[in-house]
């Protein structure tokens, strides 16, 4: 004799089970089929060195524009960055960054390396000539990590940190960077470097506060992204293209 008890309460499990399965496909469907990645044509090993700019003071490692750079590199131009390494430090002058070179020397491997030093330079009273010699010996030296080639290297100028609260809109501050730019786009001529201009963005700074960070100071990560998508993005891709 069938016991309709037991059959009820099999039904009960299956349907349980089967919406329990349902549920759990839904849940993973996401995983299973992810949407398109970026295709990846190239890859490349890439140094940033710096100061506190190119670490990203006052903002977050995301935001840092050497992260930012990378990223836009892989999702509009299909070029890796892998690894990424960064030796900078806040308020680093060209000699700090010399020394900390020196103590520990990344290696001469890098297919794409970039260089922005001077501010503090020009902040703690230091001449551009006296600057100068001091900016070409670390370009040498960035030069010699890209395994010799010069066209694996690019400068970023110096942002202009008068147009920040605590710049105040200073025009002294604003002709010394003017003059310590000129000098290193001088010398990155000199040796067929590129030289990537963004401090025109930097001085909106006063006019639009959201490109500067909570401290005042420092650019914020809104203004690194300017640097990577109106300057820096399409710039370095061709030239990495060009020495790939």
């Amino acid at each position: 004799m069938i016991d309709l008890q037991k059959i009820i309460l099999a039904a009960t499990i299956f349907l349980t089970l089967l919406a329990c399965n349902t549920e759990d496909n839904l849940m993973t469907g996401p995983d299973i089929n992810p949407g398109p990645s970026p295709t990846v044509d190239t890859v490349i090993a890439y140094l940033a060195l710096g100061d506190s700019y190119t670490i990203g003071t006052s903002v977050q490692a995301s935001e840092r524009w050497p992260v930012q750079l990378t990223e836009q590199l892989l999702e509009r131009e299909g070029i890796r960055v892998e690894p990424l390494e960064i030796i900078a430090r806040n308020g680093w002058r060209t000699d700090n960054l010399a020394n900390a070179l020196s103590a520990g020397d990344p290696g001469s491997d890098f297919d794409l390396v970039s260089l922005l030093i001077g501010v503090n330079d020009q902040y703690q009273g230091f001449s551009v000539a006296a600057y100068r010699p001091q900016f070409e010996r670390l370009l040498q030296r960035s030069i010699g990590y890209a395994g010799g080639d010069s066209s694996a290297v690019f400068v970023v100028s110096i942002p202009d940190y008068a147009y920040t609260p605590f710049g105040g809109g200073s025009e002294s501050v604003s002709r010394d960077i003017d003059a310590f730019n000129e000098a290193a786009a001088a010398v990155c001529q000199s040796y067929g470097v590129p030289f990537y201009n963004i401090t025109p963005i930097s001085r909106d700074g006063l006019r639009d506060p959201a490109l500067v960070a909570d401290d005042g100071l420092h650019p914020s990560g809104q203004q690194y992204r300017r640097w990577v998508s109106e300057v820096l993005r399409t710039q370095v891709a061709a030239q990495i293209l060009r020495t790939d």
